[in-house]
């Protein structure tokens, strides 16, 4: 059986980031299961040093923020997301300039949300995906069977569409990264011995009721967590380090059961349920293999 060890919050102090006079970026977007408030957690549970640093399931991006790493390759396969972070690393400019011209009404909502991303040039379309995430509702990407983005418009008191001063940091940041939009396990193909790969997919069920993962047709199963574990298996062999973060789904742990590495459970906040009764404290596992 693996060791299991319960993080405290109150005993992992934060690794502090590289000290730099540039302001500090922050996530552009809100996306489930984000880890900016396990930041403190998990600063003390990253390895002190690396090569390179991989993520290839991106998300918001908070431990890349965070760390500032020099040499970094991140990943997501969700196009629309790709497309966010390739632009605002490429063309800053013109998308503070689109962005500015995007209202928080529902009406013009509805008219985004309708715009086929396909058509529109990689900056609108970017300017499409923040937009909708700062005005959608709880900040959600959702997608249906047909890979189409279906939240409802939310309701907040004066929404920051256009974050300028963050975009402008998250862009200095993101320069001389490489970015790939590819499966995880291809995202990774080059990682060796020295490099760090932080993963964060989406995660498993805890119940029938809980499966929250359609990020992009097709969703995140079991199958697809299976194989992530197979590809854990291969970055351990080639010297590279791994964290991975998941839910504290039984399933799971079975699937870490012999491999030897280090599972941490850290209590988390949830706040993706609709319902605000049933947000709360659960728990996530980590996964190491140092």
């Amino acid at each position: 059986m693996l060791a299991e060890k319960l993080v405290d919050e109150s005993s992992t102090p934060d690794r502090p980031p590289r000290r730099s006079s540039r302001p500090i970026p922050r996530p552009f977007v809100k996306w489930v299961g984000g880890k900016t408030q396990l930041i403190k957690r998990y600063g003390s549970l990253v390895p002190k040093s690396w090569n390179r640093y991989y993520e290839p399931f991106i998300g918001g991006g908070a431990l890349f923020f965070h760390f500032k790493p020099q040499q970094a390759v991140l990943n997501d396969v969700n196009a629309e997301l790709a497309n966010a972070y390739t632009t605002v690393r490429d063309d800053v400019d013109a998308l503070i300039k689109v962005l500015r011209t995007h209202v928080y009404d529902k009406d013009h909502y509805y008219a985004v949300r309708e715009q086929d991303p396909d058509d529109l040039p990689p900056v609108h379309r970017a300017a499409r995906t923040i937009y909708l995430n700062r005005t959608g509702f709880n900040g959600l990407y959702r997608v249906n069977k047909k890979g189409l983005f279906n939240v409802p418009f939310g309701r907040y008191t004066n929404p920051t569409i256009c974050d300028e001063p963050n975009l402008r940091a998250c862009s200095a940041q993101l320069a001389g990264t490489e970015f790939r939009s590819t499966d995880f396990e291809r995202a990774c193909r080059d990682a060796r011995k020295g490099d760090f790969v932080y993963l964060d997919p989406p995660y498993a069920p805890v119940s029938p009721t809980s499966d929250f993962t359609s990020y992009v047709a097709g969703g995140f199963g079991f199958e697809e967590q299976a194989r992530l574990r197979d590809m854990l298996v291969k970055l351990d062999r080639r010297g590279a380090k791994f964290m991975l973060s998941n839910s504290d789904a039984q399933g799971l742990r079975k699937l870490y059961e012999r491999a030897g590495w280090d599972v941490i459970r850290v209590r988390a906040g949830r706040a993706i349920n609709s319902k605000t009764s049933r947000r709360g404290k659960v728990y996530e596992l980590v996964v190491r293999n140092y």
